[in-house]
């Protein structure tokens, strides 16, 4: 077995993890849940989070097979249509994705362009498709609950596991946005937990408690022993009624309106209209 070479980006702005995922210098990768920067304040996007995934692919003359999204992101745009365009590679998400576009290209009222069937991104990828980076082997899990779409990506001993789990101290993931169910992210969960005691965990966010630095790398073992919401010998009924009474106390993520609109694009900029400026949308009163 190949083991996976993982180098981390933590955006401070958006508290995400992206990760360029490789063979071997000189070798092959895949970026996972890549970060475009966007000032919701003045409405512009930069490419400074891209700009430093981009350097540490050339430096490390790899060559891009994959750009993966583990889901339509609520909290981050995505900059997988940039890095494509830069690196080459094939952007894939879970099949999944063609339920969350169907919702809010109403909840968003889209052009009559747009399809709700997963065409914007290269590959639709479903539960235990195999597919490979260089010379690793990889395949993907599906793991709804937070989203529909949810798919976790192995890689050998390694897994990318999204927003369906945090590091042990802050739990698991959110699961009142359309679509989203409790029940399903429990045994989503259950499902990863289910994997050997050692294999790796890396996490798309982190929101460290009070004096704990950001970290994104834990084990199943790890998990399974500590995890606040679903660690061995919490119930599914229990961690249910846990989930949706945190659920009921929280805010809607500040960057949910901008980021799904673009991320259900994977990635790119909604049409320009004509006076050559894209736009986004604010439906009120729809959340």
């Amino acid at each position: 077995m190949t083991k996976p070479q993982i180098e981390a980006f933590f955006d401070e702005a958006t508290w995400t993890v992206s990760y360029v995922v490789y063979d071997q210098p000189g070798g092959h990768c895949a970026i996972v849940d890549s970060v475009l920067d966007y000032d919701a304040k003045s409405g512009r996007t930069s490419t400074r989070s891209a700009s430093r995934l981009i350097e540490f692919v050339q430096g490390h003359s790899l060559t891009v097979e994959w750009i993966l999204e583990t889901h339509a992101h609520a909290d981050h745009l995505s900059a997988a249509h940039y890095l494509r365009k830069k690196l080459g590679g094939r952007i894939a998400i879970g099949a999944g994705i063609t339920q969350v576009q169907d919702v809010f290209k109403g909840i968003f009222h889209l052009e009559p362009e747009f399809r709700p069937d997963g065409s914007q991104f290269d590959q639709l990828l479903h539960d235990g498709e195999a597919f490979r980076i260089g010379q690793l082997n990889a395949h993907a899990l599906a793991v709804p609950g937070h989203t529909p779409a949810c798919m976790a990506y192995q890689v050998e001993d390694t897994v990318f596991v999204g927003d369906t789990l945090f590091m042990p101290d802050v739990g698991t993931a959110r699961c009142d946005f359309p679509g989203g169910n409790a029940h399903t992210l429990y045994q989503s969960v259950r499902r990863l937990l289910s994997l050997p005691p050692d294999t790796r965990l890396f996490m798309c966010h982190d929101y460290p408690p009070a004096g704990r630095a950001p970290a994104w790398e834990c084990t199943v073992q790890d998990q399974r022993a500590h995890n606040i919401h679903v660690h061995d010998g919490v119930s599914e009924d229990a961690f249910v009624a846990l989930r949706q009474r945190r659920d009921a106390t929280l805010d809607m993520p500040v960057l949910i309106l901008p980021s799904v609109q673009v991320n259900i694009r994977a990635g790119e900029l909604p049409p320009a209209e004509a006076n050559g400026v894209s736009y986004l949308k604010i439906p009120l009163n729809a959340l």
